[in-house]
């Protein structure tokens, strides 16, 4: 009987998929139902995306644009906001009078960045950015740095743009001051199923709110400068309001009295400006082609918007005197946009339009990170420094731990700071410029080591980002290290020593699976003996498919059941019922075990049998399986335990029988569900004849293949009759038949599926899974099943490629 419940035409155990297709009457749905969680997985995401489609959800140069930058985009919203609140206090007005010239020598290291950057993607056109900089130019230890300051970078940047959008809303609808926590986490949930849904539908969702906020700013700019240039002047705030930030008073000086080293803690706070410009170099691969040229256009002029943007707000800050709130709202971009836009209709519309940009804009701008974190960690997980399952693509293509890992992180982060965009921004920046300045590092390197046309021009622009990036990391570090980067300072290093023992550990792991394996190969000769033992507990259905299992591994005289005696009385009616039942024909051995250390009873005894050298011992274990956590707890894992006890016995394996016991009870309830509605409805109601299946279309579940005119579906083949057919190879393999070494395919198209056979030859150009071939011959048997064997063949056109399903 085969998975599916039903006996093969042999008496041979075979695939669903491989067996003769159900009756109309017996649709494969009700042979092998899809579990519910995965049909609820589908209706929330759509239909699961097949490798071949991952091509078509590349980005557009407009779509990347929104995508990838809305991130750095949307922290001119505040940046300069960030550099006020450590101004303010010490220089008074002066505050406002240093805002623009900070602002221009951050727009300097934002241009010599962004130049660095475009090396980037010109020299590693792959996903990573500075971690992949790092790696190839002083080696994987190193690559750890950035990486580690990158994956940090990621996380902050959901919690802070977030954060920020929250902020945004609040400001123009204080109502919800009270709930920035639990706004914050909805936003974050939304970003994470938008995400989970695909790159190309994260695309279309995130686009709008993008160009909307850019409209919103040009018009914010446009109106602010123009009645500047009509009128001289825009209205002041008054600076005495209940709930500002302190204001000193104003000095003398080229700094207004704020001194040097709160001038640089100014500057470095405006560096969040540029968190997000490495966006583009972690996600080159997403863009289509020309890839490198897309990336570096998309750059650049993602740079020279954010700069236009960023200098806009800083000097409209400085007119209108806009003054930050202790609380964070409303926030200074809203206190521009009230005073710039006016309090008539068309004014209202045009803030609440700006704010509602603005707060859009910022939370789907952390889906940078989104796009962004899942790339790195399948980067470093590629390179063994973090574990493997973030490697794995999920239903729509995406690195879905990837995101979970990243939602559940920047949630918590969320609420343990409140929410508050204050808190975060030092830990922000400071892990932001550590990743440039390892990325200016890495070219500076490359430049020095590499002949180039352009060397000398490269090798300044990468020279004076390291540089630049550096600087600003120690003030980072310096004025801000008691306010949280101190954090920062002991995460990373933290960070870097466990992705070393990660990669230490999967080292080890590779070394140890390495050692011997010629010995260990199947070319080493058999033993004489071969002794099959089944550790029973209790008897049920479990146990019997266990016993099924090891008569099919040996002859029943080498078959043993065994039972620990870890309770006398339990042992005993085990052994009353064993008799009594008499089905297995093999006795039950009863071992005594006084003090209950089953593991090693079971080591002791294994390693007995196989002392003399010449007898392998398999010892299968039936595992129950409970799904759910509540039923995970209520029962215990004694199997998996076991075979790690005796994997170590020499010339003992030990194997794992599983049984499902919700999946059988899942299936008990569905047929009991489908005899009562047998016996109800469908006997009041006529049965109407089965509808035969089309001929023009047939497919699995999630794809549809085209059958042409001239062949026939795999399902209707018959035996002894030439045909035509044509379908998708999925499965291969290289056998011996007759003395010679046999190509055997596997073609199916939906109604059913067909060896084709080619005798004496082990491979054939071309043909590989997921190739979609016609094939012509005529239809025998081979190994006990329809065959095609050594026919004529030919690969199918374009159009005939297989075409997704309409979900």
């Amino acid at each position: 009987m085969d998975v599916g419940g039903r006996l093969t035409g042999e008496g041979a155990p075979q695939p669903q998929w491989l067996a003769a297709p159900p009756s109309p009457t017996a649709p494969a749905d009700r042979l092998l139902p899809e579990r519910r969680g995965y049909r609820l997985k589908r209706r929330l995401l759509g239909r699961p995306l097949t490798s071949e489609d991952l091509h078509s959800e590349r980005l557009s140069r407009p779509i990347a644009l929104a995508v990838l930058s809305s991130d750095v985009m949307s922290s001119c919203a505040y940046a300069s906001e960030s550099v006020l609140r450590i101004l303010l206090p010490a220089a008074g007005l002066g505050a406002f009078v240093l805002l623009t010239p900070v602002t221009g020598l951050l727009l300097v290291v934002l241009g010599v960045v962004c130049l660095c950057y475009r090396q980037v993607v010109e020299t590693y056109p792959v996903s990573g950015g500075s971690y992949v900089v790092s790696r190839e130019n002083f080696g994987f230890a190193v690559a750890q740095i950035p990486g580690a300051s990158l994956l940090l970078s990621y996380v902050l940047t959901v919690a802070v743009s977030v954060a920020a959008g929250v902020d945004a809303v609040i400001s123009a609808f204080p109502v919800l001051s009270p709930y920035p926590v639990e706004l914050s986490i909805a936003c974050v949930l939304v970003l994470t199923y938008g995400n989970l849904r695909g790159i190309r539908e994260a695309g279309r969702i995130f686009a709008v709110p993008t160009y909307w906020f850019l409209a919103s700013m040009a018009l914010l700019a446009l109106i602010g400068f123009g009645r500047l240039l009509l009128s001289g002047h825009l209205a002041h705030y008054p600076l005495a309001a209940s709930g500002h930030v302190p204001i000193g008073n104003e000095g003398s000086g080229l700094l207004f009295g704020a001194g040097v080293f709160l001038f640089l803690r100014g500057f470095a706070n405006g560096g969040s400006a540029m968190t997000g410009m490495e966006a583009i170099s972690n996600a080159v691969p997403v863009f289509r082609d020309p890839t490198v040229r897309n990336a570096r256009s998309t750059l650049l002029l993602m740079a020279s918007i954010l700069g236009a943007m960023f200098l806009s707000v800083s000097v409209l800050a400085a007119l209108t005197h806009a003054v930050p709130f202790i609380s964070g709202t409303p926030t200074v971009l809203s206190e521009i946009g009230r005073i710039v836009f006016g309090a008539g209709t068309a004014g209202q519309m045009a803030y609440y339009s700006l704010q509602l940009s603005t707060a859009l804009i910022l939370i789907l701008g952390a889906n940078t990170s989104y796009n962004g974190f899942p790339l790195l960690v399948n980067f470093i997980a590629s390179d063994s420094y973090l574990p493997r399952p973030l490697r794995t693509r999920g239903h729509r293509l995406v690195y879905s731990n990837g995101i979970y890992a990243l939602t559940f992180v920047s949630a918590l982060l969320l609420v343990v700071t409140r929410a508050q965009v204050a808190s975060l921004i030092p830990l922000y920046a400071c892990t932001v410029f550590t990743g440039f300045s390892m990325a200016g590092a890495g070219m500076t390197k490359y430049h020095l080591t590499h002949d180039s046309p352009h060397r000398r021009r490269h090798l300044l622009v990468a020279a004076s980002a390291f540089v630049a990036s550096v600087a600003v990391t120690l003030i980072f570090v310096v004025t801000e290290f008691s306010r949280g980067a101190w954090l920062v300072v002991v995460c990373i290093p933290l960070i870097v020593f466990v992705l070393t023992r990660t990669n230490r550990r999967y080292s080890e792991e590779r070394r140890v699976l390495a050692e011997d394996t010629d010995d260990a190969s199947s070319d080493r000769p058999l033993l004489k003996h071969h002794v099959v033992l089944v550790l029973v507990d209790s008897l049920d259905l479990a146990t019997a498919r266990a016993i099924q299992l090891a008569r099919t591994l040996a002859p029943p005289e080498s078959v043993r059941a065994v039972h620990f005696v870890l309770e006398p009385e339990r042992a005993v009616t085990l052994s009353r019922h064993w008799r009594e039942l008499g089905r297995f024909r093999i006795p039950l051995e009863l071992v005594e075990c006084p003090d209950r250390r089953l593991m090693k009873a079971a080591a002791e005894m294994t390693a007995s049998l196989a002392a003399d050298g010449e007898t392998e011992v398999t010892v299968v274990l039936p595992r129950r399986i409970y799904s759910g956590f509540a039923n995970r707890l209520l029962h215990s894992n004694t199997a998996d335990r076991l075979v790690t006890a005796l994997s170590t016995v020499p010339n003992v394996s030990a194997t794992i029988a599983p049984f499902n016991v919700a999946g059988h009870l899942r299936h008990r309830r569905v047929a009991a569900q489908a005899v009562d509605a047998d016996g109800t409805e469908e006997s009041r109601a006529p049965r109407r004849a089965p509808e035969r299946p089309k001929r023009r279309q047939s497919g699995a579940a999630d794809g549809r293949i085209e059958v042409m005119d001239e062949t026939t579906p795999i399902g209707e083949l018959t035996y002894r009759r030439r045909a035509t057919i044509a379908g998708k190879i999925r499965a291969m393999r290289v056998q011996p038949w007759s003395g010679l070494q046999t190509l055997e395919c596997t073609l199916v198209d939906g109604t059913g599926a067909v060896n084709v056979v080619f005798v004496g030859r082990r491979h054939v150009p071309g043909i590989e899974v997921g190739t979609v071939l016609v094939v012509e011959g005529m239809v025998g048997r081979y190994d006990g099943r329809l065959a095609i064997t050594n026919p004529s063949y030919r690969f199918a056109t374009p159009s005939f490629r297989e075409k997704p399903a309409v979900s």
